[in-house]
């Protein structure tokens, strides 16, 4: 059996709809912030490859020139269309079209528990295991940037700290996963936790 096999059917197993849903302000309880009556279906892909260095995550740095959230670290990923079939269907159309991974590339494992945004949004993070070689191709205009971090890494909760910043005249709280220069934080860094919490008890 291949060295990393164990890991992707663990990962496998970490679906389950009755999971803790995470929030971009769970670390600050008794905040409340005004929300749309009804969130809007997300799914974002959490991309892993096996290579050499081992298991490794893609994550992309957004356009500096996007309206929403520029410069940040994201997933691949974006809301659910109409013709979209589901979160998984969302996640890997826009993981095709951000970063050049054809969907016949993703073995798709499973979903972590669902994270809403402080945008309004309901995303559904996407396990896939990409299966072939896989050279990037960067949207332009929407990613200036994909790089790799090891999942060991980020499966390690101490490699998390917790900072604050102001939101609305109240000092929110959020975790943080620096890496080299990267500065991953926001809805991606709560959801890598989340992942690093699952793995850390399975």
């Amino acid at each position: 059996m291949p060295r990393d096999e164990p890991l992707f059917t663990r990962l496998g197993q970490i679906g389950d709809p009755a999971g803790r849903t995470t929030r971009d302000f769970d670390l600050n309880p008794g905040l409340t912030l005004p929300r749309p009556p009804q969130l809007r279906a997300a799914g974002v892909l959490v991309p892993l490859f096996a290579g050499p260095r081992g298991v490794e995550l893609i994550l992309t740095k957004r356009s500096s020139a996007l309206r929403h959230h520029p410069g940040q670290i994201a997933f691949p990923g974006g809301k659910v269309e109409r013709f979209d079939t589901g979160p998984a269907a969302a996640a890997l159309r826009e993981a095709h079209e951000e970063i050049g991974l054809t969907p016949a590339n993703v073995q798709v494992l499973g979903t972590l528990p669902p994270h809403e945004t402080g945008t309004g949004y309901r995303m559904i993070p996407v396990l896939g295991r990409i299966m072939d070689d896989f050279a990037p191709i960067p949207e332009p205009g929407e990613v200036d940037e994909v790089f790799r971090i090891p999942f060991t890494y980020a499966a390690d909760p101490a490699n998390y700290r917790i900072e604050a910043r102001p939101y609305n005249d109240v000092m929110v709280r959020y975790f943080v996963l620096p890496f080299g220069p990267y500065y991953i934080w926001g809805a991606t860094a709560r959801i890598l936790r989340n992942l690093a919490e699952h793995v850390s008890q399975s």
